[in-house]
């Protein structure tokens, strides 16, 4: 309880939280109890972009809101899948708070990461903290051994090609001033996966102050990973976009 309440009383500051959503009905309901379980005394908002789930997340929302009320957890629907970046775009729209942190909805990710980007912001005064896996004390969990020599060589590649200054350029768990989020978002063009990759590597480049911090991704329980062989490509297209024009 400490942390929390070390994050509240330092500015007075507020967290809107954004979480992008497709076909996560199984885990967007425990993912908003552990923010509040371990957020108790934080001023934040959790902003839920879900991009037309079929599979019924758009009204376990709406149930949860019932719960904890609407000014709390903000359901932001669009018709189809936009792509990541777009999402974010969406959701930024309505955040009220000054601090953005942006995560997946699928429990990769512990809530408590919240709070320690937030200790790490407050110790350096930082624009961006982002997650990392590839630092002493980071990791993954439950991939199998290609996932992860996919994962490692894309940051490898990328840091050969691209010497962005910070260790995983892929993750998707960061906390940013909203004001920088904007500046970045509005100078992104990518809209899918890359989009992390682009997001830290013009941050790096426009000389924005960036800390890490290391976690541990935990593979999903419920539903299904949505990285594929297209996801790949883009990616390899979005580094080469990237060598070019940054």
């Amino acid at each position: 309880m400490a942390a929390e309440e070390e994050v509240k009383s330092k500015g007075g500051n507020k967290y809107s939280l954004i979480v992008p959503t497709y076909n996560e009905r199984l885990n967007i309901a425990l993912l908003i109890y552990l923010f509040f379980k371990h957020l108790r005394d934080v001023d934040f908002e959790i902003i839920i972009v879900d991009d037309g789930s079929p599979d019924g997340t758009q009204d376990v929302v709406k149930q949860i809101q019932g719960v904890y009320g609407e000014d709390r957890i903000l359901l932001r629907a669009r018709p189809k899948k936009l792509g990541l970046g777009t999402a974010y775009a969406h959701g930024l729209k309505h955040a009220s708070g000054n601090f953005v942190v942006i995560m997946d909805a699928d429990l990769s990710h512990h809530t408590l990461l919240c709070i320690i980007c937030n200790r790490k912001q407050q110790e350096t005064g930082a624009s961006i903290v982002t997650g990392t896996r590839y630092v002493r004390g980071g990791g993954v969990h439950g991939w199998n051994l290609m996932r992860k020599l996919t994962s490692r060589g894309a940051n490898v590649l990328a840091h050969t090609l691209l010497w962005p200054g910070v260790s995983d350029l892929t993750g998707s768990f960061r906390l940013y001033r909203k004001s920088v989020l904007q500046n970045l978002i509005e100078s992104c063009i990518s809209k899918g996966y890359v989009f992390q990759m682009e997001m830290i590597v013009r941050a790096s480049r426009k000389g924005y102050h960036i800390e890490e911090v290391p976690i541990t991704f935990v593979d999903r329980v419920f539903g299904s990973s949505k990285l594929g062989g297209s996801e790949i490509v883009e990616y390899l297209k979005g580094l080469a976009f990237l060598l070019v024009t940054t």
